[in-house]
């Protein structure tokens, strides 16, 4: 006898995802009942705040709310060899992209295969079931059928994008912002007097990571910004200080910093300063970019100790691995590499300093999972600054959420993790992706009651900590 389950039937079903054992299926069905609602806190991610500045703001079509802003996507299609130019993602040279967003969904439509079995698949068919009220699988035969459905929607008020974000029941939403944005669009959005909450996180690679493209221009944007001359080491910090005081003034609690490994290292002044007037004549060493970055790690630390900001901490990710595709299209166009990096000693300089003081939180992220238990773990376990953000880009997924339970939990507890958050860049996927996170921690947490490790009411009380609450409070929200 073959077993057939329609589309619908799979998306409503109640145990998808939970572990197939019947006791364990049952208690993480019970456990996911009782979060499954509540409402959504999503402390990192890439979802761009103009959205929401206008009351009559709206996702534009099809295309361009769901294909052209996310990389998950277009990496996958152009892995197969389909152009990005195809899929309407804009060049940096204005150079010609498809424009008709008919076409665009077209192409998407007859490669939607390719997403069987994925994260990037799965958040999908939640996304268009559940938002979208889509009945059949999109393909070659259903594509304009749904790209009319979904269009229309829309055209609607109630999917202009402060409706959508009501209706997904969003408590908090933080965006990713650069140290020298003028948070324009959070101004327009706090002074609207919508209840929305949108707040701001600080960004300063592009100022701290010399070998960052653009980098003068940037320190020009920085002076004209923070109204500093910046033309030195002091004037430089200075600069830094005043731009997180205005992001906390906007909102913001917490700062992203991205390197390509956790290396630490500290700088007297005066070479710091050496270093900075290399890079003012543009003659900074790789070496020279390595070390300063190294020290503007122990900087940040500092500083997120002054000012109470809480520290992200990216690395892992060989970033724009891909050169074409960097020079035609920019940065974070789905080209990032997983790497081996190690944070025993490369932190332990940061660690020695700051990690001991429990005015810093220090939440780190990577993409090496090599690094989970012999590592992270430990000294998440030990150091009171040290906290586990959660699987991060290519692991946030469901076998990468299992590994990272595995992996974590017996050595760092519960309460050294940061919660989950959505890192999303679709707005549409927000719901989807923590969808995804309840049940998996429902079924991991179904398989210690399971196995006696814990009971029902302690099981209850993780299940509220990893769906809300350890993230408002790690991030201070």
């Amino acid at each position: 006898m073959v077993f057939i389950m329609a589309k619908k039937d799979l998306i409503s079903s109640k145990d998808r995802f939970f572990d197939s054992e019947p006791t364990t299926k049952w208690i993480a069905q019970e456990l996911y009942d009782s979060v499954k609602d509540v409402p959504i806190v999503s402390p990192h991610g890439h979802i761009n705040p103009h959205l929401f500045a206008e009351e009559n703001s709206t996702f534009g079509n099809p295309s361009e709310l769901i294909i052209i802003p996310d990389h998950y996507l277009y990496r996958m299609l152009y892995s197969q060899g389909i152009p990005m130019e195809a899929v309407g993602v804009p060049r940096i040279d204005g150079g010609e992209t498809e424009k008709d967003p008919r076409k665009i969904w077209k192409i998407f439509a007859d490669n939607f295969y390719l997403f069987r079995g994925t994260l990037t698949g799965i958040w999908l068919e939640y996304e268009f079931t559940n938002l979208f009220g889509i009945k059949r699988k999109l393909n070659s035969e259903t594509a304009m059928e749904i790209y009319d459905i979904i269009d229309k929607k829309l055209n609607s008020p109630e999917y202009s994008p402060r409706k959508m974000f009501e209706s997904f029941n969003i408590e908090v939403l933080c965006t990713t912002d650069s140290a020298t944005d003028t948070l324009e669009y959070h101004k327009k959005i706090r002074d609207s007097g919508w209840k929305g909450k949108i707040l701001p996180t600080f960004r300063p690679d592009a100022i701290v990571n010399l070998d960052s493209v653009g980098w003068k221009k940037n320190i020009e944007k920085l002076s004209e910004v923070s109204c500093i001359d910046v033309h030195d080491y002091k004037t430089f910090i200075k600069s830094l200080e005043n731009r997180r005081q205005f992001f906390k003034s906007m909102g913001a609690t917490c700062t992203d910093s991205a390197a390509l490994i956790s290396y630490t290292a500290e700088l007297s002044e005066v070479e710091a300063n050496n270093i900075l007037s290399r890079a003012f004549k543009g003659e900074a060493t790789d070496e020279d970019a390595k070390k300063f970055t190294a020290h503007m790690l122990m900087e940040m630390a500092r500083m997120s100790i002054e000012d109470g900001m809480v520290m992200q901490l990216h690395c892992g990710s060989y970033r724009n691995h891909n050169p074409i595709i960097y020079k035609k299209f920019g940065p974070d166009k789905g080209c990032d590499i997983p790497i081996q990096d190690e944070f025993t000693r490369n932190l332990k300089p940061l660690l020695n300093k700051y990690g001991n003081d429990t005015r810093l939180t220090l939440i780190l992220f990577t993409l090496d999972e090599t690094n989970y238990a012999r590592e992270m773990a430990p000294l998440a376990g030990h150091y009171p600054a040290v906290k586990l953000g959660p699987p991060w880009w290519f692991h946030d997924s469901i076998n990468g959420m299992i590994r990272y339970r595995f992996n974590m939990m017996e050595t760092a507890g519960l309460y050294n993790t940061a919660g989950f958050n959505d890192d999303a860049r679709s707005f549409p996927s927000i719901p989807a992706r923590h969808d995804l996170s309840r049940r998996m921690d429902a079924s991991w947490i179904a398989g210690l009651v399971a196995r006696k490790i814990v009971d029902m009411d302690d099981a209850q009380e993780m299940i509220n900590d990893t769906t809300f609450r350890l993230a408002k409070k790690t991030y201070k929200l």
